[in-house]
């Protein structure tokens, strides 16, 4: 039986400061729906991903920036590197593993990202 990640929560304590940022580092905005007065669903995609998220605004026990390791695989960590902070995002500095290349940053809440080259394999 195939299982297949969907969806991740990303716990935030601002929906329009977080949909702004993902936007901005070029997540696609899939849905923006409010529910009632106190449920909003934000479901964003980063691209080229069959993966989304959704802000998590009180859908989860999970306290703002809390959510750490969330890891996108990319063809370019320098590039990607390049791209985030040409948009204004704080990352570090590319890490060389011998697993592969990383860049880390964290959203407005201080949820953690890493964008992970993978190695060469010959």
């Amino acid at each position: 039986m195939d299982m297949k990640i969907e969806l991740l929560a990303v716990p935030v304590s601002d929906i329009d400061r977080a949909k702004d940022f993902y936007t901005r580092i070029g997540f696609s905005a899939d849905h923006d729906h409010r529910v009632d007065e106190n449920i909003r669903f934000v479901q964003l995609t980063p691209p080229g991903s069959a993966c989304s998220i959704v802000l998590d605004y009180n859908f989860t026990e999970m306290k703002p920036g809390s959510l750490q390791g969330i890891q996108c695989v990319v063809a370019d960590a320098d590039a990607a590197l390049a791209d985030l902070r040409a948009k204004g995002v704080q990352a570090s500095d590319v890490d060389e593993q011998q697993w592969g290349r990383f860049v880390y940053f964290s959203d407005p809440d201080g949820n953690g990202w890493a964008l992970q080259q993978l190695p060469a394999y010959s």
